[in-house]
């Protein structure tokens, strides 16, 4: 479908010659997502669908606990501190965003009374405004009302760089006016065309004003509430031990009809993915484990046990390798890793090239995740409209032995490549998790055939992916050559998931290792085709800017793409959860519910 035709079908929809279920299924029919056509309609100023509930008790409570299985437990239950998924999910047991996204990637309201849009003026023509009405009557669990004071409050408080917040990428260049007491105005420096950021999702969890305003900047770490938190959600905390347990009980006040089925609910934390998928689908122990990175032969037949089943959701999470720009080896001003280094050998483009060609992403795709996991070379892979049509991968030793033999890179004694007194020899890290640990192998034992020295190294999921910024072994600081994990693409849009290439985002000391550009990869021309794309209305024009975005990051191999990661859970037969690949696992827990 060229672009002509494109516009045409956002016009016939405009002017009500076609449904908007019309243009989603002519876009399926091409190979265009539905959070895609969704967007493209948005973007075209066609108004946000809402998407509808399946809900069905009538009457709030009586089902009893809730029993899920998060096998790395959450270390923090503040979402602006949140770096990794299990965190973001344990925060949203008790913390909830002004509107959430579904599976469809549409906007569903939470504490917002409605999704802007351009028909009633709250979403600005000219993209430089998104004006939100707030839902009255909604309470924070101590009794204190919720108001636009609170918006107000995150937008400060995430943006305050002494804060340190992983979230300050969305609020950060934004203001944020209060219009009163239930309206607020958030106002872009130039036209914005994905306007869904600040205070939607996973980025937009909204804490209490008057528990955190004595707690803001260099204190922020301070608050008692970072791991006692008063929320607004459809349970009240109850109890927290980081990496273990996380309780909480039914919101009795909660400002959703009919709302939780559950009278409580347990987040158990530690394990592995195996055995928390064994404890859904064969023993029936739990109702519901996450992220299950197991091998797909293990989980069709622990489906057998017939107590529960695997739900995979489309979304955007990729498992790559990064490759680290930076000399994790040399320390500078009390810094590994720093932006004033340059990593020894990778700073060579045909050791990465070689790099690239020996990880066999068809091997891991066919022997370790099956249908949870598809080998692919590009970082965006999903919507379909930003998936770029360019990159091609290859699993070649012999050529990467030839790159490296014409750059200079000869084997030693010892079989090991080196050049001016320098060994391709690189400390691979990762969690600990058995396709993960298999993955290492693998590319293990390609990079030895073309002379280059891998270290094994795996460290325990819970630390790994911990928000303890004193932790050498957590990911963002990435002190090791290589490392390999999923990010997680929560929004139907690549913009915000792309931020992690920019060179403003890297995680230094200096913003406790926040910021989210983890490999340190800084290219002039990434950045302004990124910011290019930021104030691009014309949907098509923006997608081919972010495209180009992924095709820059993926050819210069600052990251590997391995395999694109669809959502995967295991999933009590009786509970009735609504997964979305865009938003968190817990986005919409205040539905849960359970069939007779």
């Amino acid at each position: 479908m060229n672009e002509r035709d494109l516009r045409q079908l956002i016009g016939a929809v405009k002017h009500g010659k076609l449904s908007r279920r019309g243009f989603v299924a002519k876009m399926a029919a091409v190979g265009l997502t539905a959070p895609m056509a969704t967007q493209l309609l948005a973007h075209s100023g066609v108004a946000m669908a809402q998407g509808k509930s399946t809900y069905k008790p009538t009457k709030r409570g009586g089902g009893g606990l809730l029993k899920v299985l998060w096998w790395q437990g959450p270390t923090l239950l503040n979402p602006h501190f949140a770096v990794g998924t299990k965190d973001q999910d344990g925060s949203r047991l008790f913390y909830e965003p002004l509107a959430g996204w579904d599976a469809e990637g549409n906007l569903r309201p939470v504490l917002a009374a409605s999704i802007p849009n351009r028909a009633d003026g709250t979403l600005a023509a000219d993209g430089k405004s998104v004006t939100w009405k707030l839902k009255q009557g909604v309470k924070w669990h101590d009794g204190k009302p919720f108001t636009a004071d609170d918006v107000v409050f995150n937008w400060q408080y995430a943006k305050n760089p002494a804060t340190a917040a992983t979230t300050s990428g969305s609020y950060t260049d934004v203001t944020v006016d209060k219009i009163d007491d239930y309206t607020v105005k958030v106002t872009f420096p130039k036209p914005t065309p994905f306007w869904a950021d600040a205070f939607v999702g996973n980025r937009g969890m909204l804490i209490p004003k008057h528990l955190f305003e004595a707690f803001t900047g260099d204190k922020s770490r301070d608050a008692p509430t970072n791991l006692k938190p008063v929320g607004t959600g459809a349970y009240k905390f109850k109890d927290f031990k980081p990496g273990d347990m996380v309780s909480g009980t039914i919101n009795t006040d909660y400002h959703m009809e009919n709302r939780p089925y559950f009278d409580a609910i347990e987040m158990k934390g530690g394990g592995d993915a195996v055995s928390a998928a064994r404890a859904v689908l064969q023993t029936g122990e739990f109702d519901f484990a996450w992220n299950l990175q197991v091998e797909d032969e293990i989980l069709q037949r622990l489906e057998k046990g017939g107590k529960g089943r695997v739900a995979i959701s489309p979304g955007g999470n990729i498992e790559h390798i990064g490759v680290n720009t930076t000399d994790p080896w040399t320390e500078v001003d009390g810094e590994r890793s720093s932006l004033k280094t340059k990593h020894p050998s990778f700073s060579d483009p045909a050791v990465r090239q070689a790099l690239a060609l020996l990880i066999d992403r068809d091997s891991v795709e066919k022997h370790i995740y099956g249908r949870t996991g598809q080998a692919t070379a590009n970082f965006v892979n999903n919507p379909e409209r930003f998936r770029s049509k360019t990159t091609k991968y290859e699993f070649n030793v012999d050529k990467a032995n030839e790159i490296l033999d014409k750059a200079g890179w000869a084997k030693g004694p010892d079989g090991i490549r080196a050049k001016d007194g320098k060994k391709l020899k690189y400390v691979f890290q990762t969690s600990i998790n058995q396709p993960r640990q298999k993955t290492q192998a693998i590319v293990k034992q390609a990079c030895q055939k073309a002379g280059i020295d891998i270290e094994i190294k795996a460290v325990t999921a819970s630390v790994f992916f911990s928000s303890d910024v004193a932790n050498p072994d957590t990911y963002p600081h990435f002190y090791t050559d290589l490392q390999m994990y999923t990010t997680t693409m929560t929004q139907p849009d690549p913009e915000v998931f792309l931020n992690q290439f920019c060179s403003w985002e890297a995680a230094t000391r200096e913003n406790k290792w926040q910021g989210r550009n983890i490999t340190r990869w800084r290219n002039q021309e990434y950045d302004d085709t990124y910011k290019a794309a930021q104030v691009e209305l014309d949907p098509v024009k923006r997608a081919a800017m972010l495209i180009k975005c992924n095709e820059l990051a993926v050819n210069d191999q600052a990251v590997i793409p391995v395999v694109a990661r669809p959502g995967v859970q295991a999933i009590n037969n009786k509970l009735v959860a609504e997964m979305s690949g865009w938003d968190n696992n817990t986005w919409d827990i205040q539905s849960w519910f359970k069939e007779a």
